[in-house]
């Protein structure tokens, strides 16, 4: 039987509710651990925000659905892919070693048969976008297929996390109609919301990679918690402290209204909690610290829909 992993929540639908045999499977594309597909379709939502922003208009509604529905497929199928190439490390991290590729209950053939089918599935969201997104989609396999051996060249496996979760940004901007000539012609508004992002999730994912670092150490997987070490809070403050800079910056480019402030307050006095609570050695509390990444991606989203009121 599949037994709940160390970083799901108890009380997760999966374990909980889900058929004997599809909780396999549900665990492959991470389904028990829903924050990352919000951290994956936020960035998306934040893009097709700024977009009808900066023409004073909400969010399409439509929009916001296909890239949630585009958003869990390519997490689920990232996740499968990543176990797949990972399985072996993933054999020899406590946090890790029951993963269904990791711990031989799906097989490797499999498993790529998960992937092929979310990839279909998700292709099928992708093409009832604009012209501009599709290409924007289609050229983002190109950083998800690299992610995976990022850990084992180099210390900033975060960093090239961000590249790709963020991408989400550019897609949904163009989609809203941001990129009216083409996938390159994307304002300044756009590209710096995407390098806030990235910056976002170099913080968050090096809050993550506490929970590893000392199985990470022997199995040597190199990590940004890793090369920090005891620094690693200040930098994730630095990380936050740029980020929402280069948000301050993407909203005045697009002309975003004062009502975009109160949010975005309550976003940086919850990313300086973040760096203010983590604990090199606390590997549960930088686990809950992640999480609460959910709510600081929405108040990003909600800053920015509010600034289309210019008053």
């Amino acid at each position: 039987m599949s037994a709940p992993l160390p970083d799901a929540a108890p009380a997760n639908w999966v374990d909980r509710y889900a058929p004997g045999a599809l909780k396999p499977w549900l665990k492959l594309g991470r389904f028990d651990r829903p924050t990352g597909i919000w951290l994956l379709m936020l960035p998306g939502w934040q893009g097709v925000a700024l977009a009808a922003a900066a023409r004073g208009a909400w969010p399409n509604p439509r929009l916001l659905v296909l890239l949630f529905l585009g958003a869990g497929l390519m997490r689920a199928a990232g996740c499968a892919y990543n176990d797949i190439v990972d399985r072996d490390l993933d054999a020899s991290v406590a946090r890790t070693a029951g993963r269904p590729v990791a711990s031989g209950e799906i097989g490797v053939p499999a498993a790529s048969a998960f992937v092929i089918v979310c990839c279909l599935a998700s292709l099928l969201v992708l093409v009832s976008l604009n012209r501009p997104s599709i290409v924007l989609g289609i050229a983002s396999l190109a950083l998800v297929a690299v992610y995976p051996f990022m850990k084992r060249i180099t210390w900033w496996p975060q960093a090239w996390l961000g590249l790709t979760f963020n991408w989400g940004v550019l897609i949904g901007f163009a989609a809203a109609g941001g990129a009216p000539s083409g996938p390159l012609d994307l304002s300044a508004p756009a590209l710096l919301l995407y390098a806030a992002g990235v910056f976002w999730t170099l913080g968050y994912d090096t809050i993550y990679a506490v929970q590893d670092m000392e199985d990470d150490a022997l199995a040597g997987v190199k990590s940004s918690a890793r090369r920090l070490g005891a620094a690693a809070p200040a930098a994730v403050l630095g990380f936050y402290l740029v980020s929402l800079a280069l948000d301050f910056l993407a909203w005045k480019a697009a002309g975003l209204g004062m009502l975009s402030l109160p949010p975005a307050v309550l976003l940086a006095g919850l990313l300086a909690w973040q760096g203010l609570r983590l604990r090199p050695d606390d590997p549960l509390r930088a686990l809950a610290l992640f999480k609460s990444n959910t709510l600081a991606g929405l108040l990003l989203f909600a800053a920015i829909v509010a600034g289309h009121w210019r008053a």
